[in-house]
């Protein structure tokens, strides 16, 4: 019997080890972002050559930091002849750059338990369209989580993003970029995995310790 007990605490207690590992990664525990931190983004964001206008716009964005996580609300669509790039050489087409652009991002994010929630190909035209032109005709749409606007400017000031931006912006016609805080998600990979592992252990601890009558 002590024996079993102890073989129930370990199994559980790995259970607890693995997601508040997990949870203390995904999530931001470094709350929002101090006035040392927001000059020193924008700082960094001046020596790569951003324009006034976009500093003026990062410097509000991350003063207004609450500390949570967001969601970055993507619409794109490609160009039809996308310019001739050094890394993507000419006739590339707009998913070569983008591919070119997406594979320094995507280490980045996913590092920082950054990662696309949804993207899919759009299927006809807006269907609800006021105050915009231009703007019935998309290629792709997506929904990136970044766990903090700290995260975000991580990945935006270092140099090689600026290079790799260029071929994002290469490969579209067009593009709307906009952050959203969630009022209501359904689906939070914390819950997830807290399911899945309960889940999980659940069933080996039924296997093993339980009562054989």
């Amino acid at each position: 019997m002590k024996l079993k007990i102890n073989s129930r605490f370990i199994l559980w207690s790995i259970v607890l080890i693995i997601y508040t590992i997990f949870f203390c990664w995904y999530t931001n525990l470094k709350g929002p972002l101090s006035t040392e931190e927001i000059d020193y983004y924008v700082e960094r964001l001046i020596e790569n050559g951003s324009s006034p206008e976009n500093i003026k716009n990062a410097k509000k964005f991350l003063t207004e930091d609450k500390g949570k996580d967001f969601y970055m609300f993507n619409m794109m669509d490609f160009s039809d002849s996308p310019p001739d790039l050094p890394e993507t050489g000419p006739n590339a087409s707009a998913s070569d750059l983008m591919n070119h652009y997406m594979e320094y991002m995507f280490p980045e994010l996913l590092s920082r338990a950054c990662h696309p929630i949804f993207a899919g190909k759009m299927v006809f035209q807006a269907l609800d369209l006021t105050g915009i032109e231009n703007a019935e005709l998309w290629d792709q749409g997506a929904i990136m989580r970044y766990r903090s606007r700290r995260d975000m400017l991580e990945i935006s000031v270092n140099p090689i993003f600026s290079n790799r931006h260029d071929y994002k912006i290469g490969a579209l016609d067009k593009t709307i970029a906009a952050p959203v805080e969630a009022d209501i998600i359904l689906v939070d990979f914390r819950f997830l995995l807290a399911l899945i592992l309960f889940s999980v252990a659940s069933l080996i601890d039924l296997a093993l310790f339980r009562k054989r009558v």
